[in-house]
């Protein structure tokens, strides 16, 4: 399945119904007055939050949605139906922007949430609704008005309890396989991994959690360089920053200032999410020891973190950095005000 995080739509609305003129015909009532009733309401259109989506996908294929039209109204007074609405379905995450004016119009965080973008015509009036002292056989009806249409761009944010992020290689996608479910592809060259990844993840008390794989982040990543750009958006949604520095890279502090830089710059509050620093891949260079600590004592230095020492592959020491994490997001649950989720 192909990950697509932005779309542009066409919305609209359905026409109102058009009013009718029409006249009281029974037997033994003469001059039974005006009875042409109202026509009924158009669609609206209404987007709604779904769990079993995790990609704009759809939107590229279906560009244009329209509700239906309200229905004519009837003689005898009767109004005409109301269009029925138009349901939209998106992956919970979506953002909503009118594409012409970049104004943010909804945030669909939660199952279920749904949002009305654009609104029906109201149904025209029929002769009835003209009926007075001076007028007692009105010829006129209104038509309906139109609805209303618009230009949207989609843009989906991850929803993520913890992301995991590095620079290429770093081994980020064999964490997730070896704490989820998560079957990301895997190899020993950079750039392998070039969609977010989401794998749940159980808690101790059974509970899962949502941990996403955010591939691509290299230098100049927030200007555009590299994949990152297209992905740093999904990192403003976890609450937790799972950073991974390769032990075995020429230089694991210019690593790890790297991505800290591209944090900063991208802006949002990122460099300031909380971050659990790891030094990866220690399986490769256990027989040295010393090595690591030193590599491990520099970046607690130039961090002022705790550093873990894992092998996603070996699953060395993943036990006593998940004991860590749940930790830290129970403290973060009990402390909101602190874990910032942007919208």
């Amino acid at each position: 399945m192909q990950f697509i995080d932005q779309a542009e739509i066409q919305v609209q609305a359905g026409n109102g119904g058009d009013g009718i003129v029409a006249f009281r015909r029974e037997k033994y009532v003469p001059a039974g007055g005006p009875a042409g009733g109202n026509g009924g309401r158009g669609g609206d259109v209404v987007l709604k939050a779904v769990e079993n989506l995790q990609t704009l996908l759809d939107f590229q294929y279906a560009r244009i949605f329209k509700a239906d039209d309200g229905k004519r109204g009837g003689p005898k007074n009767c109004t005409g139906a109301s269009g029925r609405d138009l349901i939209v379905e998106v992956p919970c995450g979506t953002m909503i922007y009118d594409a012409e004016t970049d104004e943010l119009l909804g945030d669909l965080t939660q199952p279920e949430q749904v949002f009305t973008v654009v609104h029906g015509g109201k149904g025209g009036l029929g002769n009835a609704a003209f009926l007075s002292n001076s007028n007692r056989a009105p010829e006129r009806a209104l038509p309906g008005l139109p609805g209303e249409v618009r230009m949207l761009r989609l843009e989906l944010k991850l929803l993520a309890e913890v992301g995991i992020i590095g620079l290429p290689n770093a081994g980020k996608s064999t964490l997730i396989s070896s704490l989820s479910a998560a079957r990301p592809k895997i190899a020993d060259y950079p750039f392998t991994t070039l969609i977010p990844n989401l794998g749940v993840v159980r808690k101790p008390t059974g509970d899962g959690t949502v941990f996403a794989d955010i591939p691509g982040l290299i230098e100049g990543a927030h200007m555009g360089i590299g994949l990152g750009h297209d992905f740093l958006r999904h990192v403003e949604r976890t609450r937790l920053l799972l950073h991974l520095v390769d032990v075995t890279s020429n230089d694991p502090l210019a690593d790890y200032r790297t991505i800290q830089t591209e944090l900063e710059a991208y802006g949002r509050g990122l460099s300031d999410r909380p971050q659990i620093l790891v030094l990866n891949k220690i399986d490769v260079v256990e027989q040295d020891s010393e090595l690591i600590e030193a590599l491990a004592q520099e970046l607690r230095e130039a961090s002022q973190r705790p550093v873990f020492k894992i092998s996603a592959v070996t699953r060395l020491g993943l036990e006593e950095l998940m004991r860590y994490l749940w930790q830290q997001l129970d403290e973060l649950e009990r402390s909101p005000e602190e874990s910032i989720i942007p919208s």
